[in-house]
């Protein structure tokens, strides 16, 4: 992680509450001075957690509220570090620093109705567009599904709660959530669908929608982490301001070796979800691995934290 990534866009805050929820800590970050930037529903900030490590959380609170942004995160054992800071770091009266709000994973204002459709901690974006749908007026449904479900009280006490409904994995006798029922009984041209969570749900509502009649840009994610950026022959790749050329081996990152040869590569998530470390392509067939550029987009620039090339030869714009 390059520490330089932390700049003079970052917001000095204040933990003022914080609450822990199973293995979830949920707390609520106060600026030290003037205001917090608005903000719009599906939007995360950075989260600078000291020795240039920075990571990127949902905002999970009520967009309508700037007071002070919410944030959820779940203990996990198998990330990079991200999450057992927060949990070692976060604590009442704590002093951090964040990034301004981004928004990859906004509301479609055109839709009639929207679904959302969350499973575990990816229900954290969800329930901000909750918020925002009802304040707004909008027809919405969003489901929690969880064999933990340890925002359900929270969920059951919001001013939407009627349209919450919580599928309880952890309960034997619950019956199993069927994305396609769902999305087949809210099958219209003006129907949107947002999901978040594990991999394997969101390409099962991706799936049962395309099978019932939505077509793709109905269909929309968040995902957490791109594809892994192990696999596949080793190339090379040239930064051509730096004139730098390095060999990638199938288990190295371009900008790993690009970092130990010298060149400065900014990154943040190095999951492939950010888009920090994108750069343009002046030459090579690169093998695309990220979440966050368009096809357009992937035409001539790549996400050098997890991408790699189908050509034997990448030369990049660094």
């Amino acid at each position: 992680m390059n520490a330089n990534a932390e700049t003079a866009d970052t917001i000095d805050v204040r933990v003022a509450a914080a609450e822990r929820l199973g293995e979830v800590l949920s707390f609520d970050l106060v600026p030290l001075q003037g205001v917090l930037p608005s903000w719009e529903a599906g939007a995360h900030v950075d989260l600078f957690l000291g020795d240039g490590l920075i990571r990127q959380y949902s905002l999970c609170g009520d967009p309508g509220d700037c007071s002070c942004y919410r944030l959820a995160v779940l203990r996990d054992p198998a990330s990079r570090g991200g999450s057992q800071a927060v949990h070692d770091l976060v604590r009442v009266g704590e002093v951090m620093k964040i990034g301004a709000p981004r928004n990859l994973f906004p509301l479609d204002k055109k839709a009639e109705h929207s679904v959302l459709i969350g499973g575990g901690i990816g229900v954290t974006p969800l329930i901000a567009m909750a918020y925002e749908l009802y304040d707004k007026g909008q027809s919405f449904t969003l489901h929690y599904v969880a064999r933990d479900p340890v925002f359900t009280t929270l969920l059951q006490q919001a001013p939407f709660a009627q349209a919450v409904k919580v599928h309880d994995r952890g309960c034997p006798d619950a019956p199993r959530f069927d994305p396609a029922s769902v999305l087949a009984g809210c099958l219209k041209p003006t129907t949107r669908v947002y999901t978040c969570g594990p991999l394997g749900l969101m390409e099962a509502v991706f799936e049962a929608g395309l099978a019932v009649g939505y077509t793709e840009n109905q269909l929309h994610r968040e995902a957490f982490s791109a594809q892994p950026v192990a696999g596949g022959s080793a190339f090379e790749v040239l930064a051509a301001k730096s004139g730098v050329r390095v060999q990638v081996g199938p288990d190295d990152t371009i900008a790993g070796v690009l970092g130990k040869a010298g060149v400065k590569v900014t990154l943040s998530c190095e999951q492939g979800i950010c888009g920090t470390c994108v750069v343009n392509v002046l030459e090579g067939e690169p093998d695309h691995r990220d979440e966050y550029l368009t096809e357009d987009e992937q035409t001539d620039q790549i996400a050098l934290c997890c991408s790699r090339s189908h050509s034997p030869l990448l030369v990049v714009d660094i």
